[in-house]
């Protein structure tokens, strides 16, 4: 019975209650499917079968077909951005340093420092870093991490100033898709005619875009893998064995390796790398603040938008500059709408700056509709670029690449290393002397050999035994020498006695390294 007295209708074929669920009938499910498509409310209970009486409070169980549809809402498939090609003052400077990032990266492997010494390689077998005049050791390891924390604040200190300025003009994942979209254009064609071969059946004519292009892309892939194993091996022994095919394992593995990364990343993924995968997307509002640089559109100005004619007056029917043209969508790597406010999405290429100053200019409206600006100005407030976190970030980046270059200027290429034999704690020889054995490591980090002069002291009338006094070694190598230190044990005035070895180069006076000991000995009263 229902609180109305009415009998409760039965349910019929297809439909079951429990626990207050309602399970609808595939052609009650169909028919509501049909009428939210429709644009009919379907709470309101026409398309549901006459007669026919809902449970109030009862939850619904969609059908699979209504659930797939709802899951389709809830993942947005991949569409491909075409970005249209601009012209302008930021394309030219994006242009700019495209270049010179490229030139860089493919031909600094290429530059030598001295006879046949390559001036900027990761040499991990031999365990050295050559950087132009410096040769790094793993002694040095501490001058990576300085580099590593410079290179972190140097773009918080750019970001807090001039926003993602680094994503839309430096990055490798933007540099190297604007190669690859300056090779798709001379291939394919300007924007339309992509959309348009993209669409289009395979034939002869896709079939040999599609091979010319993937092949472009392949060749110059292999190349920045090869370009990038460069850094590591000399890329000219790399170069010989590479014409001779006799490359080793792990240089064609990262060869290929690195190259499929960029044949992916900036021939397929693009824009996703940005959106998705890029971590510099997610945590850049936390440097951001009203005086930060953005690409921004003007909506006191744009808006309302509308298509009009040129000679047409926009106050006069009631509209802003912006024509509704799309032409900033078109361009934008990323395919967002830059009208919609300022989103994580945008790297700050300045595209839609270039594109939507072309357009007021055909219109003989102001530049400056969609620019780069600040928030505070945009709300008619004074800006400002020195602030705490700018002067915070600035005052900490010049005061440790200050110390860094001091440090490096300063920086002796020579490492000494005393390991005291621990075999036995002294001994006394034929004379009556104490002796300490010590074994000595000596690095020459310097680019040329050197020979070097030992000495000790420490202790009154503390001498050296044996033929150590004097020693050469080549550029990077490893010297161990077995000193023997003997002492008169009446000028031991402690058990363990302070020492300092010193380690001096004949044909320079700044290279000099120290390294302090202990001599042991007994005490004579």
């Amino acid at each position: 019975m229902t609180q109305d007295g009415n009998p409760a209708d039965k349910p019929e074929k297809g439909e079951e209650k429990k626990d207050n669920i309602y399970v609808p009938s595939l052609v009650e499910a169909q028919a509501e499917i049909a009428a939210k498509r429709a644009g009919v409310d379907r709470e309101a209970g026409k398309g549901a079968a006459p007669g026919r009486v809902r449970p109030t409070g009862g939850q619904r169980v969609p059908m699979l077909a209504e659930a797939d549809a709802g899951l389709e809402a809830l993942y947005a498939r991949h569409k491909k951005v075409y970005p249209r090609e601009v012209h302008g003052l930021f394309a030219n400077l994006r242009v700019l340093l495209t270049s010179l990032t490229l030139g860089i990266y493919y031909g600094l492997p290429w530059l030598n420092w001295g006879a046949g010494r390559q001036a900027f390689l990761i040499d991990l077998p031999e365990r050295k870093f050559n950087l132009f005049a410096w040769t790094f050791w793993p002694q040095d390891l501490f001058y990576l991490a300085v580099i590593l924390i410079l290179s972190a604040l140097l773009l918080f200190f750019f970001t807090a100033i001039l926003g993602r300025v680094w994503c839309g003009f430096a990055c490798p994942q933007t540099v190297w898709t604007e190669v690859f979209l300056w090779i798709e254009r001379k291939i394919d064609g300007d924007r339309m005619k992509q959309m348009k071969l993209a669409n289009m059946p395979w034939s002869h004519e896709k079939m040999l875009k599609r091979t010319g292009k993937y092949g472009a892309w392949i060749l110059f892939s292999l190349w920045t893998g090869f370009t990038f194993v460069g850094f590591f091996t000399p890329i000219r022994e790399l170069t010989v064995s590479a014409y001779s095919i006799a490359l080793g394992p792990w240089e064609t593995f990262w060869v290929f390796f690195y190259g499929l990364a960029t044949f992916g990343n900036a021939g397929f993924l693009r824009e996703q790398v940005c959106i998705y995968m890029c971590p510099y997307a997610r945590f850049q509002g936390a440097m951001f603040d009203p005086n930060t640089l953005i690409i921004s559109y003007d909506k006191a100005r744009g808006e309302p938008r509308g298509a009009r004619g040129r000679i047409v007056d926009p106050k006069a029917q009631n509209l802003g500059h912006c024509i509704d043209c799309t032409l900033c969508v078109q361009v934008c790597p990323t395919g967002i709408d830059i009208r919609n406010g300022l989103q994580y999405q945008c790297i700050a290429c300045a595209a839609c700056v270039d594109v939507c100053d072309t357009v007021m200019d055909k219109m003989q409206y102001p530049r400056g509709l969609i620019r780069y600006t600040t928030e505070n100005a945009l709300e008619g407030k004074p800006s400002h670029i020195l602030r705490p976190r700018v002067l915070i970030y600035g005052s900490l980046l010049a005061a440790i690449a200050a110390a860094l270059v001091i440090s490096v200027l300063l920086r002796i290429p020579l490492d000494v290393d005393v390991i005291r034999d621990r075999n036995t704690l002294y001994r006394e020889t034929n004379e009556g002397l104490v002796e300490n054995v010590y074994t000595l490591r000596i690095l020459n980090m310097d680019n040329s050999a050197h020979a070097y002069r030992l000495s000790a002291e420490g202790i009154e009338g503390l001498r050296m035994h044996g033929d150590v006094e004097r020693v050469t070694i080549e550029s990077g190598q490893v010297r161990e020498l077995v000193v023997r230190l003997q002492a008169d044990p009446a000028n031991l005035k402690e058990r363990s006695s302070h020492i300092r070895f010193r380690m001096q180069a004949e044909d320079s006076a700044r290279l000099v390294a120290t390294e302090e000991a202990r001599f042991l000995g007994p005490i004579i009263r």
